[in-house]
């Protein structure tokens, strides 16, 4: 949903995600805030594909692309190769998707 999307993209010029966000969502937050520990936690602590993308998109942020395309293969996604911001975005507004249709 849009509406959702939106709100977390507003959400990132403020002091904490907002109050709908998902563990995952709070990762991605996290994670485009530049708190790339935060974030990580947060994605180890989830072991579904959601957290195995979430993961792998922070380990390419990291820089580590070789334990990055691990979490993309355990999430059955594409390696990222767009900047990685973009990608940060697109996954939040997969996860805000997934939030509207609940």
């Amino acid at each position: 949903m849009k509406d959702l999307f939106d709100a977390f993209t507003a959400s990132l010029e403020h002091d904490e995600p907002p109050a709908f966000a998902t563990p995952m969502l709070c990762a991605v937050w996290h994670g485009l805030r530049g708190s790339w520990e935060r974030a990580h936690e947060l994605a180890q602590a989830q072991d579904d594909e959601e957290g195995a993308w979430v993961h792998a998109w922070l380990h390419r942020i990291e820089g580590d692309l070789g334990n990055a395309e691990y979490w993309y293969r355990r999430a059955h996604r594409q390696v990222g190769r767009d900047d990685t911001r973009g990608e940060g975005l697109a996954i939040a507004q997969a996860l805000s998707r997934s939030i509207a249709g609940q």
